[in-house]
């Protein structure tokens, strides 16, 4: 009996360290995205994410902006980043409206 909930205890803990932790991903926007998002806006989501990812999550809840985050730059700090990117842990994303002209 007493290897048996060692087991459930070990396959418990086993299982617990495959969950992907929650990480907390503030969005910053300027230009035109600016208008069309909340100005407190972060999502909570799990660790091993894209920008990718979070840039689909946006179009679900904010379905007027989709046409600009389809083309906005993305960047951490001063660094512009790929979409690939994964977010590991607790971040701010800036989102960065498409220009034109010349």
């Amino acid at each position: 009996m007493l290897n048996s909930s060692v087991l459930s205890k070990t396959a418990i803990d086993h299982d617990s360290k495959q969950l992907s932790p929650t990480i907390e991903i503030k969005i910053e926007c300027f230009g035109a995205i600016e208008r069309l998002l909340p100005s407190d806006l972060s999502l909570q989501t799990k660790s091993g994410m894209t920008i990718s990812d979070i840039l689909d999550d946006l179009i679900c809840r904010y379905p007027k902006a989709e046409s600009l985050l389809d083309r906005c730059a993305c960047a951490i700090g001063e660094d512009i980043i790929p979409r690939q990117t994964l977010l590991e842990s607790d971040s701010t994303v800036v989102l960065l409206s498409p220009v034109a002209g010349g």
